[in-house]
């Protein structure tokens, strides 16, 4: 009698090709796992997913093009839609509060963009079975973090849509592109912006910049290019 082969059926999105490119050919090798589609922006990820059946997903965390945003609120809504697709999350983002929230949602396969592609490989496989897998920069974050302390959500300690408006303002979206992103009304947005300044003793726009940068809500890289009036990859 023939043994069907173990299959897990994964989609990518990203909106880099070069990490496109370099996740598929990674995972071409793999015999467990089959690619069965790639999108580059939410609006994509959210078509692919109505037609075609995935076991996980392979998603980068900041994708700011497309009409589901990204990040958090992206991964909660495909969790809604989606329940039986697990979620691996690659990213460059490595700050304690980015981290914090995506295991708070229930995100327990994180990949750091500066480790080896091929942690993705384990990730997938755990994600696929309900396990837990962290690449090593992400596993050090993640027993850095104070866990109590963050659940108390202590002064100055950003909640979790907080964190979403000042990273998407530090990418350069302005209020109403915010709004318009997180299906939230501008006064709102404003509000939310407004207190996390409060929380962080901000007054200044440009403090909040330099603080996003500096606790890696937004890439060092964008940030450098964003003050100096280069288009942003």
């Amino acid at each position: 009698m023939a043994i069907d082969r173990f299959e897990i059926r994964v989609v990518l999105a990203d909106d880099h090709p070069g990490m496109l490119a370099g996740v598929k050919h990674e995972l071409a090798s793999v015999e467990t796992i089959t690619l069965v589609g790639e999108a580059a922006n939410s609006t994509g990820l959210m078509a692919l997913l109505e037609t075609t059946p995935c076991d996980v997903l392979v998603s980068d965390y900041a994708m700011p093009a497309g009409d589901f945003g990204d990040g958090v609120p992206l991964f909660n809504l495909i969790k809604r839609r989606f329940p039986d697709t697990q979620i691996v999350v690659i990213t460059m983002l490595d700050n304690p509060a980015v981290l914090h929230s995506l295991v708070s949602s229930g995100i327990r396969c994180v990949v750091s963009k500066s480790d080896a592609v091929a942690h993705l490989i384990p990730a997938i496989h755990a994600a696929r079975t309900g396990g837990t897998y962290y690449s090593p920069t992400m596993d050090a974050v993640v027993r850095s973090i104070d866990w109590e302390v963050r659940s108390r959500n202590a002064a100055g300690v950003l909640s979790q849509r907080e964190s979403e408006v000042v990273r998407l303002y530090a990418s350069g979206l302005t209020i109403n592109e915010i709004a318009e992103q997180l299906h939230r009304s501008k006064k709102t947005i404003s509000t939310q912006k407004t207190k996390a300044m409060e929380k962080l003793g901000i007054e200044r726009d440009v403090d909040l910049l330099r603080y996003a940068m500096e606790n890696g809500l937004t890439a060092t890289a964008a940030m450098t290019g964003a003050a100096a009036g280069e288009p942003q990859a």
